[in-house]
């Protein structure tokens, strides 16, 4: 971090007139798209926003320029956005990015969610507003959304990785099916949810992370944050995590004065659902390519299945009622263990010993990276005891064409099933994994 602070020293002398020292520079937790860090400048706080190398923007829409332009013209139009400060030259040599006066409330969307101020809900769809409101100009070079065309380019990026997972194939033929009309466009943040939005005991307290801005249909906002694994854990409040989406809407149109239609708002949940679960499958491909080797990109590339999950869950209210019916899902006894330990057993120990050794001393970025590993290992684990194959190519090409549907005798009780057991195994606290055990598995005679 010593490079880092000596150029940090000499931009904010740049920006504010003061020579002072950096102090408390801080890699944050998360991130998985960019690098923050927190640090103290002559008595005041700042966030650190940036990509280490040019490299590592290519292929987004726009550059960290137009991002610190669209932050600043939010903030003018009364957006809760950040203070945009600073801008990284290319000869300060640390990449490209922003600095942004800090925030001090909280992030951690369990913390929040916990208990929300009683007037987050209105807050969050005040803000909504305040964005959406805000209607093309040509000095905020970010991109206009095409519909068809975006669902064209993320089925070719599905493909791309393999084109064999049959309920995102089943997802991709329900866009198609399903485009909403066009509507007049309007600023669209693009990650607006728990996770990004800072609260304090007054309610929201800022909106953060503008990289997936466009021009386009407001509709897509709306869902974004209502999608399960946006909700961290209330999946019975599906508007945020925070409460009904009735109050949701109603909160929405009378600060906006726009009618929120039901069906368009279905649509873009579903896509939404549909282009986080190819992220998280692009993740793999990040981390082969070398383009960044962390340990969070494959991990997060394991999230597939929650997405999976989800979107079952979002389309089989299409289904003929007689496929809806519940399952029964027999577990498997767990196998009595003999002799020398078992591989299964090996990753055990060092998943045990990460928690106990590294993970209780670690501190910060540390911490979280242990975790990481901890839950890498745990995926193995399960892994090596019940192996799930999410892999169809053949069935996926039938739900593409249309050849076959929810409407085809016994595929959803069998992609229901696979479902349940591969997010079992990749994120077996997922609060929809539960949501969907409640929905679908007949309970046995015990349990009656």
């Amino acid at each position: 971090m010593s490079d880092i602070a000596a150029s940090l020293q000499a931009i904010m002398l740049r920006a504010t007139g003061v020579g002072a020292a950096i102090e408390h520079l801080t890699r944050l937790s998360g991130g998985a798209n960019m690098e923050s860090s927190s640090f103290d400048h002559a008595g005041r706080g700042y966030v650190l926003r940036r990509a280490p190398s040019a490299a590592f923007m290519e292929g987004r829409a726009f550059g960290h320029d137009v991002e610190a332009a669209l932050v600043r013209t939010a903030r003018a139009a009364g957006v809760l956005a950040p203070e945009v400060v600073a801008e990284l030259g290319e000869s300060d040599g640390i990449g490209t990015g922003y600095i942004m006066r800090r925030v001090e409330a909280e992030v951690n969307p369990a913390k929040i969610l916990a208990d929300p101020p009683p007037s987050l809900l209105a807050d969050i769809a005040r803000e909504l507003a305040r964005i959406h409101a805000i209607a093309p100009r040509a000095d905020i070079a970010i991109p206009q959304m095409d519909p068809a065309a975006a669902l064209a380019d993320l089925k070719a990026r599905f493909m791309s990785f393999g084109g064999d997972r049959p309920i995102i194939a089943l997802a991709f033929r329900w866009c198609e099916d399903n485009l909403p009309t066009p509507v007049p466009p309007v600023l669209v943040h693009g990650d607006f949810r728990m996770g990004n939005l800072m609260v304090d005991g007054e309610g929201l307290a800022a909106v953060l992370d503008w990289e997936l801005a466009h021009w386009g249909d407001g509709h897509e906002d709306l869902a974004y944050g209502c999608m399960a694994v946006w909700r961290f854990g209330q999946f019975d409040r599906p508007a945020f995590g925070v409460a009904d989406l009735d109050s949701y809407f109603a909160a929405y149109e009378a600060a906006s004065g726009t009618r929120v239609e039901p069906e368009r708002f279905r649509y873009w949940l579903v896509y939404r659902t549909l282009w986080w679960a190819i992220g998280c499958l692009q993740m793999a491909d990040i981390w082969r390519s070398g383009a960044d080797r962390s340990l969070e990109r494959p991990v997060i590339g394991r999230r597939t299945s929650e997405n999976e999950l989800d979107l079952l869950m979002l389309l089989e209210e299409d289904a003929p009622e007689a496929e809806r019916l519940t399952i029964d899902l027999e577990e498997p006894p767990p196998a009595r263990r003999l002799g020398e330990p078992s591989s299964t057993e090996l990753l055990e120990a060092v998943r045990d010993w990460i928690e106990s050794d590294v993970k209780a001393k670690a501190q910060g970025r540390d911490r979280f990276m242990a975790a990481v590993a901890m839950n890498a290992l745990g995926i193995l684990i399960r892994d090596a005891a019940s192996p799930a194959d999410p892999h169809d190519a053949a069935l996926s090409a039938d739900l593409l064409e249309g050849r076959k549907s929810l409407a085809t005798p016994g595929l959803l009780a069998a992609l229901r099933a696979r479902a349940l057991q591969k997010c079992a195994n990749d994120s077996p606290k997922y609060a929809s994994l539960a949501a969907a055990r409640a929905l679908w598995i007949r309970p046995s005679p015990e349990q009656r």
